[in-house]
């Protein structure tokens, strides 16, 4: 009988073993695992480690019947060609440990050092002196660049090239296939008796390949699940392990053109996806909320595959023929989400996305949609990002709004319920991408393509135009050093959004802490009235200008003016919704 006592078991093998069984294919090491970074210094400590028969840390190996993908080559050998087994044995935690060993043994190639031979040699002259000894190590253990004098110009060198021609540094890789040889030619040079230190020094090398116990862990009956659990705990100090890099592995198929079966690799499919949409600014959406724009539309197609959340849980139960089956609709889906938030609402950028479940709810929506219904997905997106109570921020609610919005799909009548709109919490959202209401405020604002204030016919988040530092960057109206000389205003007043607007990044620096009834001397001509609106900024601030005076209270009055402004932007965009506006209980005003 299984139980959790037999889910780990210790066990060990000899170096030359341990080598020999992962060339064999006995072992695989899944995809997910992270790059090496390989370095001389620390390959020559693992083996002056095991010289000197320090412990190294265990591998851990996971034993399963699921097959992954795996990498095909370790150190530029090949090592793993497809293959079908009972039984796969996963390499979870150690393939740095690996690496090395195997490249120092055979040779390969290490990324980044294309022309750079990691074959290590032993030099017998280094003498051992004592078990603490922590530096002879980097002349005992060697590489080809640092014992090979034929370019000319390591001229130290040429007492190890002498030394490597008698055979006094020989590779690790001979000490394992050529020993004999090895000790025919130290006795033959007069270095053979047994207490030589040339001697000692190559049964000692000798001993540890071949006597050195390297710890394996091996886990059985775990889920594919656990193993992001376990990989993140035996990695503190590195990257938790990721459930898409586990999804990849899991649902990879290789090619079998005798059999007629073509390969799966999604993690190829997300980046030719990305591609193809790569002039747009959400080309760089994380894969983990694709993978989740993924889960859902197998849920909606395959109800009964068992996607029942997007948790890493049910991330898990993905399937590649589920994946294959919706592919090409998504795509699609997708693709009209990203253009809905770029080309329609004109929000450039996937930082202003008021809820990052709008990406999973509106590619619902557009799935297998041919007749979207753009006023109703505008009303969508506009209520629930200004909508007083956060309705968007769980699960639950996710689904919801999925079960809502395929309802239109088939029914085009909808409605929304009245809603309520704070005017305080507007004057409060703050200078900043997080908070939800922020970034609605926000994306109000670059819905209505603000016009430069120096180029007024050029839109201050196209993409098209840019050269340079001219780019939008978010710009205080009332600067913030002109508001703590001139004492008009307190900070929270100066860091509201009500008090931001885009510019390009030139006309921001030229601006600087400049007094807005100079600043806007500069650029007030007949097309300015019609620029300030595109940022919905009230032109009582030009006004201002024109006077040359700025009301004791000024920017008090320029935010509420402002605030007024955004509520009946969005009232154009809510058409035929009703919300309330009050402030902090002081009036109601049916809107």
């Amino acid at each position: 009988m299984f139980t959790y006592a037999d889910r780990i078991k210790p066990d060990g093998h000899s170096i030359t073993t341990y080598l020999e069984n992962l060339l064999a294919k006995r072992y695989q090491i899944p995809t997910f695992q992270r790059d090496v970074v390989w370095e001389k210094e620390n390959v020559k400590k693992l083996w002056d480690s095991i010289y000197k028969f320090y412990p190294l840390g265990s591998i851990l190996i996971w034993k399963t019947s699921t097959k992954l993908e795996s990498h095909r080559q370790i150190g530029g050998i090949k090592f793993a060609d497809d293959f079908h087994s009972n039984e796969y044995q996963y390499i979870l935690d150690g393939q740095q440990r690996t690496t090395t060993l195997l490249t120092s043994i055979y040779g390969g190639k290490i990324e980044k050092k294309e022309n750079f031979d990691p074959t290590l040699y032993i030099d017998f002259t280094v003498e051992f002196t004592e078990i603490t000894d922590d530096t002879s190590y980097t002349k005992r253990f060697l590489f080809w660049d640092e014992i090979d004098d034929n370019n000319g110009q390591i001229k130290a060198n040429s007492g190890k090239k002498k030394r490597h021609e008698e055979k006094l540094i020989v590779s690790l890789r001979d000490i394992i296939k050529n020993p004999v040889e090895i000790e025919r030619n130290l006795h033959k040079n007069g270095y053979g008796d047994f207490e030589n230190p040339y001697m000692q020094q190559f049964r000692r090398i000798r001993e540890a390949l071949y006597s050195y116990q390297i710890s394996f862990i091996e886990l059985r009956g775990i889920e594919v699940a656990e193993v992001c659990q376990i990989f993140e705990r035996i990695n503190q100090a590195g990257k938790p392990l990721d459930i898409f890099d586990i999804v990849v592995a899991k649902t990879f198929r290789s090619e079998n053109k005798t059999n007629n079966i073509s390969g799966f690799y999604l993690r190829e499919l997300f980046d030719k996806f990305k591609q193809t949409i790569s002039s747009s600014q959400y080309a760089n959406i994380d894969n983990w909320t694709l993978l989740q724009m993924l889960a859902v539309v197998v849920k909606l197609e395959f109800p009964e595959a068992g996607i029942q959340n997007i948790t890493d849980m049910y991330l898990n139960k993905l399937k590649t023929e589920h994946i294959e089956a919706v592919w090409s609709n998504f795509k699609i889906a997708v693709a009209k989400t990203f253009d809905f938030f770029d080309n329609i609402l004109h929000i450039k950028g996937g930082r202003l996305i008021p809820y990052r479940y709008f990406y999973l709810t509106i590619t619902a929506y557009f799935y297998r949609n041919d007749k979207p219904d753009y006023s109703f997905l505008n009303k969508y997106f506009w209520y629930y990002s200004f909508h007083n109570a956060d309705l968007l921020t769980n699960t639950t609610h996710l689904w919801e709004h999925i079960y809502f919005v395929n309802q239109q799909k088939v029914n085009s009548t909808y409605s929304f319920n009245k809603f309520d709109i704070d005017k305080n919490s507007l004057r409060k959202s703050f200078y900043s991408y997080r908070g939800r209401l922020s970034r609605a405020i926000l994306s109000l604002y670059a819905n209505h393509k603000p016009q430069d204030w120096a180029k007024p016919h050029r839109d201050v988040l196209s993409n098209v135009y840019y050269l340079l530092t001219d780019k939008p960057n978010l710009h205080h109206i009332f600067p913030v050093n002109f508001i703590k000389q001139s004492g008009i205003a307190s900070q929270i007043e100066c860091d509201s959004l009500m008090n931001i607007a885009y510019l390009s990044q030139i006309t921001n620096l030229k601006i600087s802490d400049k007094n807005p009834l100079d600043y806007l001397k500069e650029y007030d001509d007949p097309d300015l009235e019609t620029v300030l609106r595109s940022h919905l900024i009230p032109t009582l601030i030009l006004e201002w200008s024109r006077a040359d005076a700025l009301p004791e209270n000024a920017l008090t009055i320029f935010i509420e003016e402002r605030i007024n402004l955004l509520l009946e932007a969005l009232r154009l965009k809510l058409e035929g919704i009703e919300f309330n506006v009050f402030d902090m209980g002081d009036r109601t005003d049916n809107i």
